[in-house]
């Protein structure tokens, strides 16, 4: 075993589970263009992870979009609606899920979308997201007060599994820096699938970094490894 030891798994959702960070940038664009502003990677690096309101404020100031934050959440809630209504998975994500809630492992989601947007892009995959014991809205839940890269959102994720688990025994699936950085500062281990675009030096708080959920070993942590078929048979 090559880390500590876990017995609870919280997974962040947007692309990390749904492949939905293409879509967001398409969104946001659409937003943008109108006002002969484009939202770049950049922009994106600095808010993947933050809750709705973060984000808001940020592209309306950053941009200097001629709309108030709610305006833009407004649109941006419209363009969802369009876009967001049946994502695709990320690869391995599925079979991790089935995996750990096939063996009794407690797992959960630790989202910063609000319960509005959730129920949008989870509205195809319910029988996924029915095996998760609970989801934590970082936009929508009181309890959270400050964002990701706050340790907030998986502390509280952290508290509402039944017997309340110490943060060092829970493990953290994260593809944004900013959430990354939130679950080191929750006291948790975190397994990264960045995109390939974020630096370097974004990803070293990370425990592992992989490329893909599809390489992940459940054992390194101490979780019951995937049987030696399932790959084949899952391919």
């Amino acid at each position: 075993m090559k880390f500590k030891k876990v017995t609870h798994v919280i997974f962040d959702m947007d692309g990390l589970i749904l492949d939905t960070e293409t879509l967001y940038t398409v969104a946001i664009n659409t937003i943008c263009n109108q006002y002969g502003k484009e939202y770049l990677f950049h922009h994106k690096l600095d808010i993947m992870g933050t809750s709705q309101q973060y984000a808001a404020d940020y592209i309306v100031k950053t941009l200097e979009l001629p709309i108030s934050s709610q305006e833009y959440i407004d649109q941006l809630q419209e363009q969802y609606k369009k876009l967001m209504n049946n994502p695709g998975l990320m690869p391995g994500a599925e079979r991790l899920i089935k995996h750990l809630h096939k063996h009794n492992i407690p797992i959960a989601v630790a989202t910063s979308s609000g319960l509005d947007s959730v129920a949008i892009k989870t509205k195809n995959h319910q029988n996924l997201f029915a095996l998760f014991g609970h989801l934590v809205s970082g936009s929508s839940d009181p309890e959270v007060k400050d964002s990701k890269p706050a340790p907030d959102i998986f502390l509280v994720c952290a508290s509402r599994f039944p017997k309340c688990p110490d943060p060092s025994s829970c493990l953290v699936f994260e593809d944004a820096p900013n959430g990354v950085q939130a679950a080191v500062s929750a006291g948790m281990q975190v397994v990264m699938v960045p995109d390939p675009r974020i630096p370097d030096d974004k990803k070293e708080q990370a425990t592992q970094v992989l490329h893909s959920l599809e390489e992940f070993k459940p054992e390194d942590f101490g979780l019951p490894p995937f049987p030696k078929c399932d790959k084949e048979e899952s391919g």
